[in-house]
């Protein structure tokens, strides 16, 4: 199956026989369902747009054109959008953030895609975005309006963006649609919370449900309490419900089981997709080049392996995404007691957007020991910082929960988890349905007490308790944890040669950003000891997907893996040689 939509266009200066060729060269589909779209044509400005796929085209606003996508392939729903307003192109995208958009000015004109792959080749150098890499490196994906290619730029979510031409040239404002804020608390007990919490949580699959025949609906079933809740409503409402769930290979702690227990609670069936290394590696270049963007979270494989599954079967997956967000899941809690401890210990208080930085994982404040000289030197240390500043805004929280989920919302949410999602459907033809990412669900959740979310240590705790009686107690009340994806044991054993290959020093230090005995380093614990055990398994995957992408999508040539590999080497001895050559010679340098 292909993609779901695309899109290419142009706006700026008549340049009518120049667009139309370049778009043709660029455009990959316009012998299979492309449409060119004239936005507009006046004396001096031109709109044009290649797309395919389903969209929502309303000329019904007066003189405004309006093309939308949808990652649902609803047609009410506009998650990403353009707008012809005269002579102006204005660019927008929905605040959860499920469709990406980008744009990048040659001249005086703008170019505008839905992938940035689509773009690169019309700039006249693809050249990497250090800020965008350092970002990265993070977080494990670019945030917004960054790129990892410079001269490119994303829409941010919630923002449309209006160019206009004036004195000459191209100029662009910036307008904010919607913020995630506090509100009124107006949902304060919890025997009025929960009726109200239910009868959302309805509605926000109801909308969902257009386009459903008789043929059965997939859910991504994790066994966690979110993809159960969608799960459950689609079959109370009638909906033909088919769960597909990961199995990893060498899972201490798989998520099967639980997965299993809810299918048969709800009498649906249930699909296993098995995870083992030997996949991961074959579906790697294609999986990066799907996604668009290095995105380094390691789900990523196994969750196009998942779709790859279901496209056989359906069109339409649902998922139980953004439901950690709305209601402050487990990643929340350290934030709040370091807060707490931090309020009665003023004396060791730390600065809150460092803290929050540190939520993430990866390698903020590393980067000295990542990065070569040449680039450290050119790296602003407060960029990072800076991509979460707006979210972390004071102003627009009355209560640290708020804060916290009005910042997980905009950034995890956002920027990483909802356009990842969307990436990886799309790739594989499908239309993903997220239930809660719906505007009166979430605008409930900003007027509903603190209180209720975090009962002592339960997180969640007015969602488990309006949907108690509809899953086993097993699902709704168990430890929340992570999705077990045994990266470091692979990484050492099944997939070292994989890492040899896009790892190894010589290729590092070819590309010259990446100090070239880093990814060594980690594994020996040369670091950090904070970096270690799950830890070291996410850096290296970090990395590799990084290498991936610049290699296969930004087309940057890569170096010859020297025969002298550390990597061909077997890990458990080369794990010993290294730590002897420590003990006499110092650190692997």
């Amino acid at each position: 199956m292909g993609k779901q939509y695309q899109w290419l266009g142009y706006w700026g200066l008549n340049q009518d026989q120049a667009v139309e060729k370049t778009l043709k060269v660029l455009f990959p589909h316009i012998e299979t369902g492309y449409q060119l779209q004239i936005l507009n044509k006046s004396k001096n400005i031109s709109g044009k747009i290649a797309y395919f796929g389903e969209t929502l085209l309303d000329t019904k606003l007066g003189n405004i054109t309006v093309i939308s996508f949808a990652a649902s392939g609803i047609k009410n729903a506009s998650d990403a959008w353009i707008k012809i307003d005269k002579d102006n192109l204005i660019l927008g995208r929905d605040s959860f953030g499920r469709v990406p958009s980008y744009w990048t000015q040659i001249n005086q004109g703008i170019w505008f895609s839905s992938h940035c792959q689509l773009l690169s080749p019309i700039l006249s150098s693809q050249r990497v975005n250090l800020t965008a890499l350092y970002n990265y490196t993070c977080f494990s994906y670019v945030p917004t309006p960054l790129t990892p290619i410079e001269g490119i730029f994303s829409i941010n979510a919630g923002e449309e963006i209006r160019f206009f031409y004036g004195n000459n040239q191209v100029s662009y404002s910036k307008k904010i649609i919607h913020q995630w804020q506090s509100l009124p608390k107006t949902v304060k007990e919890e025997k009025q919370a929960i009726p109200q919490l239910q009868r959302l949580l309805k509605q926000s699959v109801e909308n969902q449900l257009e386009g459903i025949t008789n043929e059965p609906v997939g859910i991504c079933l994790s066994g966690g309490l979110d993809s159960s809740i969608i799960a459950a409503l689609l079959v109370k409402l009638g909906v033909k419900v088919r769960g597909y769930t990961l199995e990893f290979d060498k899972d201490k702690f798989s998520e099967y089981p639980y997965a299993e227990i809810v299918a048969k609670h709800l009498n649906i069936p249930l699909v296993k997709v098995k995870i083992t290394p030997k996949k991961i590696k074959n579906n790697l270049i294609k999986t990066v080049q799907g996604l668009d963007l290095p995105f380094g979270d390691s789900v990523t494989i196994p969750l196009s392996l998942l779709y790859q599954t279901a496209c056989q079967d359906t069109e339409i997956i649902f998922n139980g995404e953004n439901g950690d967000q709305l209601f402050a899941g487990w990643t929340n809690k350290p934030m709040i007691a370091s807060n707490i401890y931090q309020v009665q210990h003023p004396e060791f208080k730390k600065d809150f957007s460092d803290q929050y930085l540190q939520t993430f994982h990866r390698l903020y404040g590393y980067e000295k020991r990542i990065f070569t000289a040449n680039v450290y030197q050119k790296l602003s240390l407060n960029q990072p910082k800076k991509a979460i500043i707006s979210a972390l805004e004071k102003e627009f929280s009355t209560c640290l929960l708020d804060r916290l989920r009005r910042a997980t919302l905009m950034l995890k949410g956002a920027q990483n988890i909802q356009p990842r999602a969307t990436y990886l459907s799309n790739e594989n033809g499908l239309w993903v349905r997220s239930p809660f990412c719906d505007i009166k669900l979430t605008q409930w959740t900003f007027q509903t007490s603190e209180n209720l979310f975090l009962k002592q240590s339960c997180e969640k705790y007015i969602l488990k308790k309006a949907v108690e009686s509809w899953l086993p107690d097993e699902i709704v009340w168990r430890k929340k944890r992570g999705m077990g994806v045994p990266l470091t044991s692979w990484c050492l054993t099944s997939l070292w040669l994989t890492l040899g290959d896009w790892l190894n020093p010589s290729i590092l230090k070819a590309e010259g950003r990446i100090i070239e005995n880093f990814p060594l380093q980690l594994i020996l614990g040369q670091i950090s000891g904070h970096l270690r055990g799950r830890r070291i398994g996410e850096i290296l995957w970090l990395l590799l997907m990084w290498e991936v992408w610049r290699v296969k999508v930004l087309g940057e040539d890569t170096a010859k893996v020297p025969l002298l590999n550390p990597f061909y080497i077997p890990p458990s001895v080369w794990k010993k040689y290294a730590n002897i050559r420590v003990n006499y010679l110092g650190n692997y340098e």
